[in-house]
């Protein structure tokens, strides 16, 4: 399977890793054998339509800060260029998320399907954005848009709320969806303030470049999103949301609401509206996580509450859901 890699940070090193150290159990137990035809990152790229050496990109990186001196004959191909260009069966987006205008994944994602080529992000922007109409773009383009990584990470959320919970109508749910505000409410009910708190975040490599998106809510918004289509079948994108971050909250508040055996956590609800807010969650309830934990609970018409908890983010973790969606478009594409 013939891949081209939208971003190599974190995440798309971690995913070429996996690659490489499960290659040959890949093919022995799925019939799955990657090949990266094509890498771009901020600063330039690689191609190799037989396939790119997985170990020297990731060395390459490391040692240049980028990929474009993966060989001595540089090419100046931008991102765009390749994906017009290069055929390759699946393209994986794991650019940085842009709630403004989804840029540069949102062409990335509309040029691939264009072309035919099957669709994994983790970029959230051109989700939060334009959810419905990539969706039908996917559907007239008879490709597979797939995205489990964009929600809880390694924490197969989406896969259990549409799988697991088949045949049951889900009526609402409710959530921490962001690992980050969790980790500094935590602190400050440990007794820090919110700048002590947002600065060990930072020094732990837990915010977002742009702090806002953990802060204001809009990295929870954007999961909520996408949580509200894919679930729930709405047609919904960020303007819908109703977004109140952290940066109010007070150690007072945090103490007011110990005291009714309570703490006070970022949620993102859909109920009869969709909304994330800092909301005060007892104790004794499973949603009740600490440290950067994700967790979700869903309610269902027959089957009550249920919540899922699991790891929000990190860079091998995202990459095992890319894995995941991976297989799953070669068992599908298999079927055809």
């Amino acid at each position: 399977m013939r891949i081209i890699l939208c971003g190599f940070g974190v995440v798309g090193q971690s995913l070429v890793k996996l690659f490489n150290s499960r290659s040959e159990d890949l093919y022995a137990k799925y019939g799955l054998k990657p090949r990266v035809v094509g890498v771009f990152d901020s600063k330039g790229s690689a191609i190799d339509s037989s396939g790119l050496d997985l170990e020297k990109l990731v060395e390459t990186k490391k040692k240049f800060g980028t990929i474009k001196n993966y060989s001595i004959t540089k090419n100046n191909w931008s991102g765009l260029d390749i994906i017009k260009n290069l055929e390759a069966e699946v393209l994986i987006e794991t650019t940085a998320s842009n709630y403004k205008d989804a840029e540069p994944g949102m062409t990335h994602i509309t040029t691939a399907m264009k072309r035919g080529m099957h669709i994994i992000s983790v970029n959230k922007g051109p989700l939060a954005l334009a959810f419905p109409s990539l969706l039908e773009l996917a559907k007239y383009n008879q490709v597979m848009l797939k995205f489990s990584g964009t929600v809880g990470g390694g924490t197969p959320i989406l896969d259990y709320a549409k799988e697991s919970l088949r045949g049951e109508r889900i009526i609402s749910f409710a959530g921490i969806l962001n690992g980050t505000t969790n980790y500094i409410l935590t602190n400050m009910a440990n007794g820090l303030s919110f700048e002590s708190a947002l600065k060990d975040a930072k020094d732990k490599g837990y915010v977002e470049a742009d702090e806002s998106l953990d802060l204001d809510g809009l990295d929870a918004a954007a999961k909520l999103v996408i949580l509200a289509n894919w679930i729930m079948g709405m047609k919904v994108t960020m303007p819908d949301i109703k977004c109140t971050g952290i940066r109010k909250v007070t150690n007072d508040d945090i103490k007011k609401a110990a005291m009714k055996k309570c703490a006070i956590k970022l949620i993102a609800s859909c109920n009869k509206t969709l909304e994330v807010s800092p909301k005060e969650v007892s104790i004794d309830d499973p949603l009740c996580v600490n440290g950067t934990l994700n967790a979700i609970a869903f309610t269902s018409e027959h089957s009550g509450t249920q919540t899922i908890i699991g790891k929000g983010a990190g860079g091998m973790e995202t990459a095992s859901s890319i894995l995941r969606d991976l297989l799953d478009i070669r068992q599908e594409t298999s079927r055809i």
